[in-house]
């Protein structure tokens, strides 16, 4: 190596360069007519998107004090007209347009198709929440349909095992950009379900352009991924690009990586939970064990297992005081019986014409019935005569009747 060569470091070439460019006039204050791709608006307030037309793309950055003065929100696919600077960021070595100013120019073809899809399958009720799927808890076989060789698929495997290892995963190779990525993603889709290979479908790719993310704007996938009776993660680009297929799916992921988490549990997760569960059934063990023994202390501090014999005693005593209260209600529901029988047949004596008999009269029976009157009888009837003391049986003479003073009416008078 010649001695006299100049040897820069990369730092004062990308300073130079930054230079260079800032002081070609023809590179400050120009307007630039294209559409909006990649738009990324910073938690700043910076806004970067890309500048792009049918054949080149150019970086531009618009920093917060010029994006606030904007009346509308920035979005992909939109035609703009902006004026800026071109200058060269240093650290990265990349120029790129500093805009100062940005005007509406249309709508870029391919936002206003997706629009149009989007309307469309909307009206259809592709995108309801009511055909919304729940994912599988525990998911045993998880299909991945994207490229086998991009980034995206090596996140994805490395979060997957990281997470949740007993998950098998099944990958299904296919296109995810240019002719034919669409009718590719839309077959693996319905082969999926029609072998039944997975309880669960991941399909999408890693982030770029607006042109590099179409396939999953086809309106073959967002059919495929509704008909799927497997539950589908749609996972495609980064955090702000947003597909056809995210509305169809069943769940949305901002990328692959965060598919992956979303798609299974985190084993650690798992883990403190099975602990936290075995920690509370060992409490709740512990609190029942502790409760039998003292039930069990309890028991055994009774009488009838500490002195059996003084707990027969105290039961023999306990019979004794019942036998004799039950034999005082006896006797009390004797005596109160006895003085009833006693005022009953007191009542009886009272009436029994014995009573009457005593004091002279006499009871006159004919066939066995009282004799209450002289018109009963007859001459020669045979009458009993019942006395206090004894008995007779006399023949009739002669029988009367009274009448209501006493007087003798003359019935049978002198017979």
């Amino acid at each position: 190596m010649s001695e006299d060569r100049k040897i820069i470091t990369v730092s004062e070439l990308n300073g130079y360069i930054k230079e260079y460019l800032e002081e070609n006039y023809l590179l400050q204050n120009l307007w630039v007519r294209g559409e909006v791709s990649n738009y990324r608006p910073h938690s700043s307030g910076h806004m970067y998107f890309t500048l792009k037309d049918e054949n080149a793309a150019l970086r531009c950055v618009m920093f917060r004090g010029n994006a606030a003065k904007l009346a509308f929100r920035l979005e992909n696919g939109m035609k703009v007209i902006v004026n800026g600077s071109i200058s060269a960021f240093p650290r990265d070595g990349v120029y790129q347009l500093y805009a100062a100013e940005l005007k509406l120019d249309g709508v870029g073809e391919l936002f206003m198709a997706f629009e149009q899809l989007k309307r469309k399958l909307a009206a259809e009720g592709l995108f309801d929440s009511t055909r919304k799927k729940p994912l599988p808890a525990y998911p045993r076989k998880i299909a991945i349909i994207t490229s086998p060789t991009g980034a995206a698929i090596r996140d994805m495997l490395r979060i997957l095992k990281a997470r949740y290892p007993v998950a098998k995963v099944l990958i299904v190779p296919v296109k995810v950009q240019g002719e034919g990525a669409a009718e590719e993603i839309a077959a693996a889709i319905r082969f999926v379900n029609a072998k039944k290979a997975a309880d669960l479908i991941i399909t999408g790719r890693g982030g770029g352009s607006i042109e590099d993310l179409w396939c999953f704007n086809e309106e073959i996938v967002a059919r495929a991924i509704a008909a799927s009776n497997i539950p589908v993660i749609s996972a495609v680009g980064h955090e702000p690009d947003v597909t056809i297929s995210d509305f169809a799916a069943d769940l949305r992921a901002a990328t692959p990586s965060k598919a992956a988490e979303l798609a299974v549990p985190d084993r650690q997760e798992l883990w403190m939970r099975l602990e936290e569960a075995k920690l509370r059934m060992t409490r709740q063990m512990q609190k029942r064990i502790e409760l039998y023994k003292q039930r069990v202390s309890l028991i055994a501090g009774k009488k009838v297992l500490t002195s059996p014999l003084q707990y027969i005693d105290e039961k023999r005593l306990l019979l004794d005081y019942t036998t004799r209260r039950l034999q005082s209600a006896f006797q009390r529901k004797l005596d109160k019986e006895h003085r009833r029988f006693a005022s009953a047949a007191a009542a009886l004596d009272a009436m029994s014409p014995l009573k009457v008999l005593s004091r002279g009269y006499s009871l006159a029976m004919k066939d066995g019935r009282a004799v209450r009157s002289g018109a009963e009888l007859a001459q020669n009837d045979t009458v009993h005569l019942r006395f206090a003391k004894g008995g007779a049986t006399c023949a009739v003479v002669s029988a009367w009747e009274d009448n209501s003073d006493g007087k003798d009416t003359g019935k049978n008078a002198d017979l």
